[in-house]
Order: structure tokens, then C-alpha cells, then sequence
């Protein structure tokens, strides 16, 4: 994908009419096309009004325009950032207009791209730029916004400066052989490598946490036929989202939708009743009711509220544990219930009527509650890695752990360097550290066309 000596073009906002659209442009050429075809190059980072003119001479909008001179941009090479008015034909023609002019279409993600190998951002912060454009929730914001100013990669850095003192210490003796390495700096450095690893090991903690951020957190909703799961998620959502009708059996497949509650995103699914004696199509719909149970965070086991003995059905039991469960008796609106619970003393109970929206309230408070437990950290920055970042630490925590070995063992110091030279290089992965063109063009593929 790098190709730095081209000037690309894409349009940066959706496509489809809209009040305005804005193209961007960037590369080396940039100054001499905004000179061109605005008459003169505008001040950089002062918005001008100006006649778009194509290569022909022709007027295509009244645009606004802002240059960007390099290396104070959002790429670091001189940009352009042309504000036309929403109609997708007049967005066409501009940038038709640019390619003609010697520009090539941006890749996806290639405006951030460059921005990261113009050392204008490290690897963290270019994949909280696309953390920023698909969060759902303020909690996903706030930790996009925390590692686009640099937090995660301000935590790496910590680890590689503990790393390198550890490394810079051992390679003291390697470097003056006959001094033996005394008793008392192995147990230092012992102690400076548990250290290092509890702090990566806090830090890949985080990875669950990151999943919920991004892909919010997933409540099933189970219980019998007819309890009233449809009419509860109907409920929490606001809307007619699924059918209820007072025949059993209603939901033979798992419905989802999304809502925000405070400050976190929850997936809602209402999954088919677990009913004991199913038809061959109501088999089916409990058989992909128990793969949403699988993957569950949190369950919202519905009842009707009858008087009667609750137990769990046995095939649940598994999947329940304290933490991750509410029961919630419906239809307190046609019965008054006194149930005893035999089996789960210390699950909270909610009573509710999904059809009045009686309880709901303090259904929604439980729920929050049970959300806030998910928050690895107790203090107001968000840290949380992804996938990648966990892969790579993952590595770290075992290069750290075969220098530990060694150190024990009374390994020769050189190998205990090789180790962490090895964590050196993951740490330097999640920070783009490392020359690694494959990777880099993966990552940046997700991005958007434009960003």
C-alpha cells in the first residue's frame, strides 16, 4: 500500500446526498493543485471560499477550501480538504477532477497510514482512529479518545523502559565478562522481572474488556415459552422488535438489537423458549438459543411469576454463576407470587411487567449495576488492548518467563539477554516499531476509504 511520493484523493465523508461533502487530497503535488484550481494557494490552515475549476476551466461549486502545508497535517505531507456542497454528482466530478489531474485514488486507510509512517502517530493510536469512527457507546469513545492521545502507547513504553533497564544491567556483565554476576543483583533482577511481568499481565487483562467496549455486552434472554421474553426485549428497547402473541413457541429463532444503557453498549438477545417437549422446529430454535448461551455475559433468566419453586433447568446450570445472572419474574401485573429459589440463593430477582413496564426501572438499574463489575480499572483511564496487541503480549509473558527460568536455573546472562531482546521486539509490534509491511496493510485495510 505505501507508496509516498503519490498524491492520493477520496472523499472523506459517506457517500449520498447531504448538506456538505468534503474531498481530501495529500502528497507531494498538493500546494501545485490547490494553486491551480483555486487561482492561488491559500493560507495554510485558514479556510478560503473559492470557485472550484476543473482542468478545463469550468466552475464545478462554490466550495470551501483549507491547505494544510507538511509536516502540520493530518498526515504529515501537505494536504488539501475541499468543502462542496452534498450533492454526490458535484463530489464525483471533484475528485474525477483531481485523478485527471495526476492524483490516484487513497486505499482504505491510507490518509492514516502515512500519517503513522510520518512518525505523526504510532501503531495504538492509528487503530483508535478507527476505534473513534465505530464507537457505540461513551465508554468506547472515551477509550478510543484515551488511545488516540497516546495511553496504551504511553503504557507500552513504560514496559519497554523497564525492559531496557533490565537488558542495559545484564548487558553490563556481558560486556565485562569477568565480573561474575553477584547473588544479590540476580535477586534484583529476579524481582524487576516479576514486577515486569504482573505489569503485562494487568495489561493483557484488559483484552476481555476491550470485546465488550467495541462489541458491546451480550444479554440472552432465556426462559420457558410464553414467559414473556418478547415482550421484555420489547421493552428494553423501546419498539416492536419482536413478535408476542399468547401462543407458546412464538420466537423460533434468536432476535438482536442493540441499546445504550448509561454509559456502555448491550447486545439484547431474545432466544427461543426452552421448552421440554419441543416440535422438531422448536428443537432448532433451542439448539441456536444454547449458542447464544455460550457466548452470554450476562442472562436475564424470565419467569412467569406464579407462586411455585424455582429451580434452574439442569442443561442452564452450567452456563449460570454468580455475577452473570438476573432472574426476572414477569407479569407481576396478574399475579402476586411468593417463590422460593432453591438453587440460587445469591442471583438477584427482579419483578417486572413487561407489558406495563412495571419494575422495569430497577430491571434496567440491576442490569447497570451488573455492567459496572465488567470495568477492569479503578481509575478514570481506559485502558484496553485488542486482538493484536493481546497476541503480542501473550509472547511477551513468555519471553519474560524464560528469562525467569534461566535467571533460577543459573543460565549464562547472554541468554537471559536473548529473551528480552525477543519482548523488546513484541512490545515494538504493537507500537509499529518494527518493520513489518504485512501487518501494516492488514491493519490499515479495515479502515474506511478516506480516513
Amino acid at each position: 500500500m505505501a507508496r509516498p511520493h503519490d498524491t492520493i484523493a477520496a472523499l472523506a465523508t459517506p457517500t449520498g446526498t447531504s448538506a456538505i461533502a468534503v474531498v481530501r487530497a495529500s502528497g507531494p503535488d498538493t500546494a501545485r493543485l490547490a494553486k491551480d484550481i483555486l487561482g492561488a494557494l491559500p493560507l495554510p490552515r485558514m479556510v478560503t471560499r473559492a470557485d472550484y475549476r476543473d482542468h478545463a476551466g469550468v466552475v464545478v461549486d462554490d466550495v470551501l477550501a483549507t491547505f494544510f502545508q507538511g509536516p502540520r497535517s493530518y498526515t504529515g505531507d501537505d494536504s488539501l480538504e475541499v468543502s462542496c456542497h452534498g450533492n454526490p454528482f458535484i463530489a464525483q466530478r471533484i475528485l474525477e477532477d483531481l485523478f485527471a489531474r495526476g492524483c490516484r485514488p487513497a486505499e482504505p486507510g491510507e490518509f492514516t497510514q502515512r500519517a503513522f509512517l510520518n512518525g505523526l502517530m504510532d501503531l495504538t493510536q492509528a487503530e483508535a482512529v478507527m476505534d473513534l469512527i465505530h464507537a457505540c457507546s461513551e465508554r468506547a469513545l472515551a477509550a478510543a479518545n484515551q488511545q488516540l492521545r497516546g495511553s496504551l502507547g504511553g503504557h507500552m513504553k513504560e514496559l519497554m523502559d523497564a525492559v531496557l533497564r533490565i537488558l542495559a544491567r545484564i548487558e553490563a556483565y556481558i560486556d565485562f565478562p569477568e565480573e561474575d554476576l553477584p547473588p544479590e543483583d540476580r535477586g534484583s533482577i529476579a524481582n524487576e522481572l516479576q514486577n515486569l511481568g504482573e505489569l503485562t499481565n494487568n495489561l493483557l487483562a484488559t483484552s476481555r474488556y476491550s470485546e465488550l467496549l467495541r462489541d458491546g455486552i451480550k444479554l440472552v434472554i432465556v426462559g420457558a415459552p410464553n414467559a414473556g421474553k418478547s415482550s421484555l426485549l420489547n421493552r428494553l428497547v423501546g419498539r416492536e422488535r419482536a413478535l408476542v402473541s399468547p401462543e407458546p413457541g412464538t420466537t423460533r429463532d434468536f432476535i438482536e438489537d442493540r441499546i445504550l444503557l448509561g454509559h456502555s453498549l448491550i447486545r439484547i438477545i431474545d432466544t427461543a423458549g426452552l421448552n421440554p417437549e419441543p416440535t422438531p422446529l422448536e428443537k432448532l430454535g433451542i439448539e441456536k438459543t444454547f449458542e447464544q448461551i455460550s457466548e452470554a455475559d450476562l442472562f436475564l433468566f424470565v419467569v412467569d411469576g406464579m407462586p411455585f419453586e424455582l429451580t434452574i433447568p439442569t442443561e442452564l446450570k452450567p452456563y449460570f454463576r454468580e455475577g452473570n445472572c438476573i432472574i426476572v419474574f414477569n407479569k407481576n401485573d396478574l399475579h402476586r407470587y411468593t417463590t422460593s429459589i432453591t438453587d440460587c440463593p445469591n442471583v438477584p430477582t427482579v419483578s417486572v411487567s413487561a407489558m406495563t413496564g412495571n419494575g422495569i426501572a430497577e430491571l434496567i438499574a440491576t442490569v447497570k449495576k451488573h455492567v459496572a463489575t465488567y470495568r477492569p480499572e479503578s481509575s478514570d483511564e481506559i485502558v484496553a488492548i485488542n486482538a493484536r496487541h493481546n497476541q503480542a503480549l501473550a509472547q511477551v509473558i513468555q519471553c519474560i518467563a524464560l528469562a525467569q527460568t534461566k535467571l533460577a536455573k543459573g543460565e549464562p546472562i547472554e541468554l537471559l539477554a536473548s529473551d528480552l531482546r525477543g519482548a523488546l521486539s513484541f512490545f515494538g509490534e504493537i507500537l509499529g516499531k518494527t518493520d513489518n509491511e504485512r501487518v501494516l496493510d492488514v491493519l490499515f485495510s479495515k479502515f474506511c476509504i478516506g480516513k
